[in-house]
């Protein structure tokens, strides 16, 4: 199933447009990933660690949707605030699940950017009548996450240990699924 492109109303009254990323999309979300990956610590990449060059994102994004998946944009104001990547799993046996991934601004936090992306994703997920189960990893101290994911129906179902070190630190994930019925 395709994703229209969609709006929601944010807590601010600004309006947050939902679409799939398109190819002349590359640079915008090359820009953005670099920018996102320094201003938290909750993705498995920092800035220097992300060389994806402007052809291979373009090439990421053309080939997103043919796997089945969703690249998904959210704008304000024409500005890139958010994005969020589903990919199925590849086997028959596996393909009706998959995860994701979301990031979010640090300027936009806290307007409630994450809840309409995800549920933007559930809807998708049940629309396409094949996906049934999407699953996520997140730090387990990062609680604002972890309350969209539980607002939205999301259990958690296991630990994953030392998932991340950060500076001789480890972190662990939960992993988190939801039934897509």
């Amino acid at each position: 199933m395709m994703f229209s492109t969609q709006t929601r109303n944010l807590r601010n009254g600004n309006v947050l447009t939902l679409r799939c990323a398109l190819v002349e999309d590359a640079a915008m979300t090359l820009d953005y990933l670099r920018l996102v990956s320094g201003e938290t610590d909750n993705l498995t990449f920092r800035p220097e660690e992300f060389n994806t060059t402007l052809e291979r994102q373009s090439q990421v994004i053309e080939e997103w949707g043919g796997r089945g998946g969703l690249y998904l944009l959210g704008l304000v104001d024409g500005e890139l605030a958010s994005v969020l990547t589903f990919e199925p799993r590849s086997k028959s046996r596996t393909a009706h699940a998959g995860e994701f991934g979301l990031t979010v601004r640090q300027s936009f936090w806290g307007l409630g950017i994450a809840t309409e992306m995800v549920q933007a994703l559930i809807d998708w997920a049940h629309g396409t009548g094949r996906i049934r189960k999407i699953d996520l990893h997140v730090r387990t101290d990062n609680d604002a996450a972890i309350a969209v994911y539980k607002k939205l129906g999301f259990q958690n179902e296991g630990l994953i240990t030392r998932g991340m070190l950060i500076d001789g630190v480890f972190y662990d994930f939960y992993h988190m699924g939801l039934h897509i019925e």
